[in-house]
């Protein structure tokens, strides 16, 4: 086992200094960090790669700096993917509890807020989401298929950014 081991790691280079491994070395790493993170983010379920809010996309951006050490041997090879594991299932409890209770996801994902009631712009609320005339109009154009806010029943920056309309009735 102690020969196996001595084999891995003198592949990986878990004892060289990061400015001396070989691309032989990083590749492996690289590998290998792949095929542990495909495991790890299985284990976080498919959500967090969907980035539909914040919370999810700074999954993204931790698990992708904390495994980019892993590889370029900033960081010791496994507490590094360790650390990996433990945020996937931080994010993983968050999300738990944002399901089962209403004030946790309010915490972590926000709410959706009204842009649009009635055709009429709501200006303060775009102005706190940072919504100009011209994207509330781009959005309504490639999501809603028309160009008059008068048809236009309610629109609502979602927890994701997205912005969802709504058209009214025809009668």
């Amino acid at each position: 086992m102690t020969q196996f081991y001595d084999s891995f790691s003198s592949l990986l280079g878990l004892h060289v200094d990061p400015k001396d491994l070989t691309f032989l070395q990083v590749s492996l790493r690289g590998l290998f960090v792949f095929v542990v993170s495909l495991a790890i983010i299985r284990a976080g379920r498919k959500r967090s790669l969907a980035r539909k809010t914040a919370f999810d996309a700074l999954l993204l951006v931790i698990l992708a700096s904390v495994l980019s050490r892993a590889v370029n041997g900033s960081a010791s090879f496994f507490p590094t993917l360790g650390g990996a594991l433990v945020v996937v299932v931080f994010h993983r409890l968050l999300g738990f509890g944002a399901c089962r209770w209403r004030w946790v996801g309010f915490l972590i994902k926000g709410e959706p807020e009204i842009l649009v009631e009635d055709g009429e712009r709501l200006h303060r609320a775009m102005s706190r989401n940072h919504i100009s005339d011209h994207d509330l109009e781009e959005d309504m154009r490639l999501a809603a298929k028309t160009d008059d806010l008068s048809k236009i029943r309610v629109a609502r920056i979602e927890r994701s950014g997205d912005i969802s309309f709504i058209k009214k009735q025809e009668a």
